[in-house]
């Protein structure tokens, strides 16, 4: 809902209150409703408002309790925040604000670090203590809402996004080794703490940090479900696994409505997003507004699934807003795309989020939206195959993995390669850890917990947050998950994937949208890259700057520009807009 920055010094001096409130500038678009900064020696804190939870300035941020000694920024929301509010109030606290904000910084003040294990939401926040000199940052469990920062030079900066930090100077900008091995072999996925420069990095999802007046930090992981089942779980039949979920999913959902502006839907036609549909008109929703984008046909690949979303639409009644993508908008729309992302992320989908996120906002606020199902339930085509894996490892990097360390190694400049696969080394030692037994739990494990976070997750935050827009994601509900990770895996890749929820659809919308080939996001355009795209990723590779970084050899530049259609990644992105994305990025932030 919202955008924050500060700085902590470490060093005796006063914190920057320029530098804040450059970075606080770059934060605009996520909160147009509103601006603060304040400052307190060597602390500065700044925030950006979109307002959702109780509309009056009393929520406004930085958000002052005198009485408890506490300063603190938020941003996300705090569904159960009315049941919080009571509890505490219970227990002698007295409140000047009717919102969520609010109730964080009663919960530390109350519980201290477990507080985070009550919240049901989506959040990131960062409070100081007056009297102790103490800061806490915090994430959700699943890193919807985004928390970046740097250290160095007797400081901690922090911010809701990656070039907002970059607004305020002062880090080292170079790229980081190990992160490029991540990006170019896991998908562009990134994991935490590290960020594709060397000088940022994220506070990881589940975690809470107490920084100490000297800088000394101390995490507390508090979240990690359990992939393991008892006996008597095994023997449910798939009829009950269906009723707990169906039960769950549509707490989840209610729970996301929790807002004081109106809630829309973005509907892509598929099963997940339908669903939520669906459940929302059975709980008498009315005037319900849904939004879906299509793109033009490429290299004959269709741009769209309008024929689904119009279906879901027609059945419960929405106010269906369809928006369609001519192919010269979207080349238009690629600058601004590049630009709202906290960091590169190779998926087409980013312009179909930004420009579909651009029209929703003019309508709502808020959003519910469908991502998650596909790592929680079981969706995707790499699961079934683990199922009787003698070698998970290996068989998930030869699934998911762009491509191999041997392969990057003659595709990366000479002085870019990281010298072990770390990559591969980073799925082994997650697949080892404890608490997950099967190869299958252990894939939904790190696709859940890692791929989610730095790919689907933050695709959608940082696209709808461009447009000041909410988007909030009820499959990512941790109850939810935790029942899932609970449902043996066979129930999850019976009919092809998602069996349990497509058992729990079949109660709630059209067999149309469930029983047929499962669909993506598609922008064909810049999966096959030709005309005008092509001659945007030739200049940007082309570039002063990119020769002069060198990440590339240009033997293998010149293989893809020979052909740019033909050289496909397992899951069917293009390489070659996957290097050109990262060097487009890395220009459109002065670097």
């Amino acid at each position: 809902m919202c955008g924050l920055c500060g700085e902590v010094r470490f060093d005796g001096g006063a914190a920057d209150a320029a530098v804040v409130t450059k970075m606080g500038e770059a934060l605009a678009p996520r909160g147009p409703d509103g601006v603060g900064l304040v400052m307190h020696g060597r602390t500065c804190f700044g925030h950006r408002r979109l307002k959702i939870i109780d509309l009056s300035n009393r929520s406004e941020q930085p958000m002052m309790d005198p009485h408890l000694g506490l300063t603190g920024v938020f941003n996300g929301c705090i569904y159960n925040y009315p049941q919080l509010r009571s509890e505490l109030e219970g227990k002698g606290y007295s409140f000047f604000s009717s919102g969520d904000t609010e109730v964080i910084l009663k919960a530390w003040h109350a519980w201290g670090t477990d507080c985070v294990d009550r919240f049901h939401g989506m959040f990131a926040f960062v409070i100081s203590e007056r009297d102790t000199g103490r800061v806490v940052m915090a994430r959700d469990r699943f890193g919807i809402k985004p928390l970046y920062y740097s250290e160095g030079n007797g400081r901690l900066r922090f911010a809701s996004t990656l070039p907002a930090l970059l607004a305020g100077g002062g880090l080292d900008t170079s790229v980081d080794r190990i992160a490029l091995h991540h990006y170019m072999t896991f998908h562009a996925v990134v994991p935490a703490p590290r960020t594709i420069l060397a000088g940022v990095r994220k506070l990881p999802p589940a975690t809470i940090r107490i920084v100490e007046p000297d800088g000394r930090t101390k995490d507390r992981l508090y979240w990690a479900p359990d992939y393991e089942r008892t006996a008597d779980e095994i023997r449910l039949p798939a009829e009950e696994w269906r009723d707990r979920t169906l039960a769950a999913l549509r707490t989840a959902v209610e729970r996301r409505m929790v807002a004081d502006v109106s809630v829309g839907v973005l509907l892509s036609g598929g099963v997940d997003s339908s669903v939520i549909v669906g459940l929302l008109a059975e709980m008498g929703q009315s005037d319900l507004m849904t939004f879906s984008v299509g793109f033009e046909e490429a290299h004959g690949e269709k741009g769209d699934e309008f024929v689904y979303s119009d279906l879901i639409a027609q059945r419960f009644g929405t106010r269906h807003h369809k928006i369609f993508v001519p192919s010269e908008r979207l080349l238009d729309a690629l600058p601004g795309t590049i630009g709202a992302m906290s960091e590169p992320m190779v998926s087409y989908d980013n312009v179909g989020f930004y420009l579909l996120s651009q029209e929703v906002s003019k309508h709502v606020k808020v959003v519910q939206s469908g991502q998650g199902a596909d790592e929680v339930f079981g969706g995707y085509h790499w699961y079934p195959p683990l199922a009787s894996s003698n070698d998970p490892v290996s068989d998930y990097a030869r699934a998911f993995f762009d491509r191999d360390h041997a392969t990057l190694g003659r595709q990366l400049g000479p002085d870019w390669l990281a010298e072990e696969d770390v990559s591969r080394d980073f799925v082994a030692a997650h697949f080892a850890r404890a608490g997950a037994t099967g190869s299958v739990d252990k894939a939904l494990r790190i696709d859940t917990q890692v791929m989610l976070v730095e790919d689907p997750v933050k695709r959608v935050d940082n696209m709808t947050m461009a447009w000041g827009l909410e988007a909030r994601v009820p499959f990512l509900d941790h109850e939810l998950v935790e029942l899932a990770a609970r449902i043996p895996p066979e129930h999850k890749l019976a009919q092809g994937g998602k069996g349990v929820l497509k058992d729990v659809a079949r109660l709630v919308v059209p067999s149309e949208v469930i029983d047929r080939k499962k669909g993506y996001f598609p922008v064909p355009a810049l999966k096959y890259l030709q005309g005008p795209y092509l001659e945007l990723v030739r200049d940007a590779l082309g570039s002063q700057a990119a020769r002069e970084r060198g990440l590339f050899r240009q033997d293998y530049l010149e293989t893809l520009f020979a052909a740019p259609t033909e050289h496909i990644t397992p899951l069917r992105g293009s390489e070659l807009w996957q290097v050109a994305l990262l060097e487009l990025w890395l220009q459109a932030n002065d670097i």
